[in-house]
């Protein structure tokens, strides 16, 4: 472990080489809600760890914390990100020491967080929204439809019907700017990923990875089987919330022409 030692600092009346790194984990079980584990991630984060395994149960126990949070903001937290089992919760250092009375940042972060979990419940958890995303199939915008088809001894249209029939959950964002990652696929149309990774994908294109599907935002790299393209915009950097969806958004894909598609293209300009 490397030692992260801070000088003093005159207006925060902090001693001289505090070490604000602690290296203990806590974990718990909180009543009849979950088991969770509290790891320290640098000096300045805690990592809540709330299951083992992808689920729609860890995922509404990462949406019932980040809710709570996102109401009620402690005054020493700085941002919180959620993930598909965990959320990281990072906090001011400074801010933490002043209000803890002479204890590391991360004993007293947890100290609070601890309480937080075991009074939550999953009625927590705000409504998901239900947002459609139009898709148009194959052809240049999906390229490997007919190897997601060919794999799994089906046609191209009946990869199209299964996809967009399917009710599906935003278990986290990241990758890339507002990539969601998307759970809930039935494994009838699922692919591996690319043994070689393009280096271009263009952005709005929709993929399959395994049992995942899921929207490049941006042109980026990536390996993930391409079946289509929607002409939403997911990413708009200016606008006060950039990103489209967000954990715990519920999608449905929708199918339309490739006429359909430039209509509404020309529509999201």
């Amino acid at each position: 472990m490397n030692e992260i030692l801070l000088n003093k600092n005159e207006d925060l009346l902090l001693p001289n080489n505090i070490l604000f790194l602690s290296t203990n984990k806590f974990t718990a079980k909180a009543g009849e809600m979950m088991r969770y584990t509290l790891h320290p991630l640098g000096d300045d984060a805690v990592l809540v760890e709330l299951g083992k395994e992808i689920s729609k149960e860890t995922h509404q126990k990462v949406q019932s914390l980040t809710a709570f949070l996102e109401k009620y903001p402690p005054e020493w937290m700085i941002e919180y990100i959620p993930a598909y089992t965990t959320v990281t919760i990072f906090y001011n250092p400074f801010k933490a020491y002043q209000l803890s009375n002479g204890q590391l940042p991360f004993n007293f972060v947890c100290s609070l967080i601890k309480p937080l979990i075991e009074e939550m419940t999953e009625n927590n958890m705000p409504e998901p929204e239900i947002v459609e995303i139009p898709v148009c199939y194959g052809g240049e915008f999906g390229p490997d439809l007919d190897f997601v088809a060919e794999h799994n001894g089906i046609t191209p249209e009946e990869v199209i019907e299964i996809h967009s029939s399917g009710s599906y959950l935003v278990y986290m964002i990241g990758f890339a700017p507002g990539f969601p990652f998307i759970g809930g696929m039935s494994e009838q149309i699922a692919a591996p990923r690319r043994d070689t990774p393009r280096l271009k994908i263009p952005e709005r294109t929709v993929g399959i990875a395994g049992m995942q599907t899921g929207i490049y935002p941006i042109e980026t790299p990536g390996g993930w089987q391409l079946i289509g393209r929607t002409p939403v915009k997911l990413f708009r950097p200016t606008d006060d919330s950039p990103t489209l969806l967000k954990a715990g958004d519920q999608i449905k894909f929708k199918p339309i022409s490739l006429e359909e598609y430039h209509h509404w293209e020309e529509t999201e300009q």
